[in-house]
Formats: C-alpha cells, structure tokens, sequence
C-alpha cells in the first residue's frame, strides 16, 4: 500500500495526519529511519512549492500543510490509505453471510510500515460452526479484494475458535495482534481473554 515511497512521502504523511505544526528535529524524531538534513531539505523544497507552511518559531523554523492547496485533499487522502483500508475490510466482514468471531489487521500493515513488497496480514477466527466452504469462499474474495485495493498480498491467517486453544506454536503471532493489531471485527478483548486462558 505504498504510493508516494519517499521522504517527501513519508513528511506529508505526518504533516497531513496532525494539525500542529512541526519542527524539523520533531519530524525527525518520528521518522527516524531518514537524516534530519534530508528531512530539512524536503520542507524547503515543499514550502517553495507552496504545499507546506513554514512558521518561525524563536530560532527555528514550524511546518504545517497548507491545507487550502489545491493539492491538499489528495495529500490527505494518500495519508489516511491505512484508515480506508480498515473501513473496507470492515465493510467487507459486516456484509459476510458467516461472521467471524474476531478479525484483525496486523504486521507491517497495521504498524504503517508497508513496501511494495510488503504482504497485509489478516487475522480471522470463524465460528466453530461454519460450513467451511462458504467460510473459505468469503475469505479467499476478501484476500482478492485486499489485494486490488492495495497492490500487495492479503495473507490471510485463520483459525476456528475452538483452535485457539491448540496452537501453541502460533502464539507469538496471536500476542502480535493482541498487542499491535487493528480490529476490524468482534472485540480485542475477546482476543485477550483467549489468550490469558491459554496461558493459564
């Protein structure tokens, strides 16, 4: 789900997700994986370009995104891909003739840190009751759709309830989504209380 996989990218992502303004060690604090030099020469290019908003602020210089740029309601919209993506999926999962029990988003996708080679991981827990055809029907349009709207993989990873209790050697990956996941159907708490059980 990456668009825009550039510094310029990842500053308008932050400038369009807040409303305050920002310095440039700020911005570097959040994006810690670019230089504070490189970071600084993107908002003068973005200011000269009119896109941003520079502000000084004693010493220093503030940044915010002009959101009265023409450009502006685009920018948003790239940086809130994450946000859509969840109301999608969650659309998708409200119209299931199978409900599941608890549904999730996790890994990179959940924690914004996806590239074009990254997969979106989906955890899904169905009933113990459901006819594993239909189940299986709806899950593989899902990852299809996933797929469409965002360009990388779906992979989906599924349980029957009653499996939780059984699978031990995916506990890590159950205490993942417990801990970063992004719900997209049933309750994290659920979730939670299924794995203190196991634990105990």
């Amino acid at each position: 789900m990456t668009v825009t996989p550039t510094l310029d990218g990842d500053v308008l992502a932050v400038l369009a997700n807040h409303d305050g303004i920002f310095t440039t060690g700020q911005l570097h604090r959040l994006l810690t994986r670019h230089s504070e030099e490189g970071i600084r020469k993107v908002l003068r290019r973005l200011t000269k370009q009119g896109v941003v908003l520079s502000d000084r602020v004693g010493n220093a210089f503030a940044y915010r995104l002009n959101r009265d740029h023409l450009a502006a309601e685009h920018i948003i919209g790239l940086a809130q891909l994450q946000k859509t993506l969840l109301e999608r999926i969650e659309d998708r999962l409200e119209s299931w003739e199978i409900l599941p029990v608890y549904a999730a988003v996790f890994g990179s996708a959940a924690r914004g840190g996806m590239a074009e080679d990254s997969d979106v991981d989906l955890l899904l827990i169905r009933p113990d009751d459901a006819d594993d055809d239909r189940w299986e029907t709806q899950v593989h349009e899902l990852a299809v759709e996933v797929t469409r709207w965002t360009g990388n993989d779906a992979r989906p990873l599924e349980f029957a309830e009653a499996e939780l209790a059984d699978r031990a050697y995916d506990e890590a990956v159950l205490r993942d989504v417990a801990r970063d996941g992004l719900t997209v159907a049933g309750s994290r708490a659920w979730l939670t209380g299924r794995l203190r059980k196991r634990k105990g």
